[in-house]
């Protein structure tokens, strides 16, 4: 494994991180509590000491098991959460009021049974008008209070980073990137490469596509992966499996796995950290550390980007829903 500092923190991260998305067991399938546990056990055993997860996974749900994973290693992760997103009963708003994060990192906490978190990140923008001058100063608080070690935001735009930076001590940034959705790369991976901010992406594996295991929209029970992700659309698939096709290519000559090329182009693109990714075993969650400890080519990547382009075009955001 590999390791990186974090932006400005004295964070030290692995370049691959364990997403817990899949482990609230209410968006991509149904999940076994112990079987998620031991899968975090197996990423931090080979290496992986980022743990990202939400209050959206699951209600709270994947937040519990990440709790119970790391209890008796706390010393041994960093513990990335998120806040902003706020269940109303019948779904999820997108809200960064003062008092709704105040009273978020509170059940955060009793949830992860920590004393206090590493990284603590915006989730989403504001979908009711809540200024960032209001988010930030709670933020900030929560700093103050030792609740929170740093901030960091995901899935803000330049502008809303740019004024991030103004109002805290921001360390990182998370957007979605990967070898299928690249919009992060045009403007948002080069500002943070300017300004030292740490590179946190999701959907390193484009929702499960880059692993080379589907040929068709996932359908499992609770499993809405389609309705948030562009990558399994009718208009889109094909070409992502043609993709795909080529880094099996590039995976068969080094003995690795297309999810393991997919992971190594992105960890070497300049200005990335840490390349979250989700597992469902200890195999995968194995699987992916395991990304982390061999080297592309410059020409394996160049080949890679040239098929990229020949697919796609140059639309760089085609099979990402861009918010």
């Amino acid at each position: 494994m590999k390791y990186l500092k974090l932006g400005k923190s004295d964070l030290t991260v692995s370049v691959i991180g364990q997403g817990t998305w899949q482990m609230g067991g209410d968006f991509w399938g149904v999940t076994d509590d112990n079987v998620m546990i031991d899968t975090i056990h197996a990423a931090v055993d080979a290496g992986i000491n980022l743990i990202d997860t939400a209050p959206a996974y699951g209600n709270g749900h994947s937040q519990s098991v990440v709790g119970k994973a790391v209890k008796g290693i706390r010393d041994k992760v960093v513990i990335a959460d998120k806040c902003g997103i706020v269940w109303n009963g019948k779904g999820y708003d997108a809200i960064l009021k003062a008092c709704t994060i105040l009273l978020e990192v509170e059940k955060t906490l009793r949830l992860l049974d920590l004393d206090y978190i590493d990284l603590y990140q915006v989730h989403w923008p504001d979908a009711f008008g809540t200024p960032l001058e209001e988010t930030f100063e709670a933020l900030n608080i929560l700093v103050e209070q030792g609740k929170v070690r740093y901030i960091g935001v995901s899935n803000l735009n330049l502008e809303q980073i740019k004024k991030a930076m103004q109002l805290t001590n921001l360390i990182s940034v998370q957007p979605q990137y990967s070898l299928l959705a690249r919009a992060s790369e045009i403007q948002i991976i080069p500002f943070c490469r300017e300004n030292n901010l740490g590179v946190l992406t999701y959907g390193s594996l484009g929702a499960g596509v880059l692993t080379g295991e589907y040929i068709t929209a996932p359908t499992a029970y609770l499993d809405n992966r389609i309705g948030f992700y562009e990558f399994f659309k009718d208009v889109n698939l094909p070409r992502c499996l043609e993709l795909v096709a080529f880094t099996k290519k590039i995976a068969a000559k080094y003995g690795k796995t297309p999810a393991q090329v997919a992971l190594n182009w992105n960890i070497h693109i300049p200005g990335v950290t840490v390349a979250l990714c989700g597992a469902t075993t200890p195999q995968m969650a194995r699987e992916n550390a395991a990304a982390a400890d061999w080297d592309l080519t410059k020409e394996d990547t160049d080949a890679i980007d040239a098929e990229y382009f020949r697919i796609f075009g140059n639309d760089k955001s085609l099979n990402q829903k861009v918010k």
